[in-house]
């Protein structure tokens, strides 16, 4: 990451420290082929791999934590950005999962439900969320082969290392469908510039060491079908996740992001910080399917297993009682945080869609609007039922 000079000594970042030039410097060094002794070469500063040629030389174990160690600094201190091509050599599995997708597309269009996108307009394209759990549930002979592959396994692991868990959004692409804002991913980048700015330096750091984003093309995507675009090495750029809406930097990933066309059975991989963006489909006929992977480090769990909701009802009441007393509001703010859970991740997106913002609302502030409006135990009681319900991926939570 970049050493900018501003109120960081501090261990603070600021929207105002945010400064183009500071981006370009580092996002305008090219890649070197040299630097990474297994890939088969250097397409728009991404680094390309064989997976023909990859495979043959991971069955080796000491060969294995070699091409991880090259893949982990490809996606630290270069590009942030890879391409496998043939992933999946058999593209038999992928058309048996695209055809279990498109049930599911299917279905949803014919009950009505509408899946959102974090990044782009309504309506132009289809959402599969929870794709993961659904094609296990509904294929599951298709599910196993089709994540019994090894190189995601090897990306991931390159990252994240062992235990990592997946999450899966199928997203479809349909002609003439518009391309999405450039962005950073989660966890800080499905966070206001404001809420950003309260995490230290050091977690902006750390935020994108938790996850890897991923993409396995289910169709060809040639460039005209807009496949996702990427701003190479702009992980590196520590104010990143204060500056992506900027519009000067916005105005730059316009003028500089790269795009590389897809087979089908191709998959891309990079770190959830760099700038990157699907694309406009601008052909009549290509709907452009990809399998969305954000895969997940097994590290941000707590030690112990903790009924939030049960701490909310018990302690409502005192929170009342509390608030009526004349605590301060930081006070109240500080019992409140310490009940609930303050994180609205994991959540089911069928269910409560980032629809007016990129994330739904966290058990907290169902609890902290009960306090605000004074109200009763049993309403509470209904409010942190029915964020539950949301949470679960099948049936209902009634007691």
């Amino acid at each position: 990451m970049t050493d900018v000079k501003s109120d960081i000594a501090r261990g603070w970042l600021h929207e105002g420290d945010c400064r183009l030039a500071d981006m370009v410097a580092i996002v305008e060094q090219p890649t070197e082929l040299s630097e990474y002794p297994h890939a088969a070469a250097i397409d728009h500063n991404t680094v390309v791999y064989d997976c023909d040629h990859l495979r043959s030389v991971v069955s080796d174990p000491d060969s294995r934590l070699a091409v991880q160690a090259e893949l982990a600094h490809a996606f630290l201190d270069g590009p942030g950005v890879i391409a496998f091509q043939r992933a999946f050599a058999d593209t038999t599995i992928i058309d048996r999962a695209t055809a279990a997708f498109q049930a599911m597309i299917a279905e949803q269009h014919a009950s009505g439900q509408a899946a959102g996108d974090h990044y782009a307009k309504p309506g132009h394209n289809d959402r599969v969320w929870n794709a993961l759990e659904k094609l296990a549930i509904a294929e599951p002979e298709v599910f196993v082969e089709y994540y019994g592959n090894d190189i995601l396994a090897l990306a991931s692991a390159s990252w994240l290392g062992p235990g990592y868990t997946l999450t899966s959004q199928v997203n479809v692409v349909n002609p003439g469908g518009l391309a999405q804002s450039p962005h950073r991913d989660y966890h800080l980048g499905f966070m206001t510039v404001a809420r950003a700015e309260q995490y230290p330096s050091h977690v902006h750091l750390l935020s994108a060491a938790l996850t890897l984003q991923g993409a396995v093309a289910h169709c060809d995507m040639p460039i005209e079908s807009g496949p996702t675009m990427y701003l190479p090495n702009s992980q590196r750029y520590l104010l990143g996740y204060l500056a992506w809406r900027r519009p000067e930097f916005k105005e730059y990933f316009a003028e500089h992001r790269t795009q590389l066309a897809l087979r089908k059975g191709d998959a891309m991989f990079f770190n959830p910080a760099v700038f990157h963006a699907a694309g406009t489909n601008q052909t009549t006929d290509v709907y452009r399917m990809a399998n969305l992977l954000q895969i997940n480090s097994p590290l941000g769990k707590t030690l112990e297993s903790i009924d939030h909701e049960r701490m909310c009802n018990a302690a409502f009441p005192a929170m009342l009682n509390m608030k009526a007393a004349g605590a301060s509001a930081q006070e109240v703010e500080n019992a409140i945080t310490a009940t609930a859970d303050g994180y609205a991740f994991p959540v089911n997106l069928d269910r409560d869609q980032p629809i007016g913002g990129l994330t739904p609302d966290c058990q907290a502030d169902v609890l902290r609007r009960a306090v605000v409006e004074g109200s009763t135990a049993d309403q509470l009681h209904s409010e942190l039922r029915a964020y539950a319900n949301r949470r679960i991926t099948t049936g209902d939570l009634t007691t």
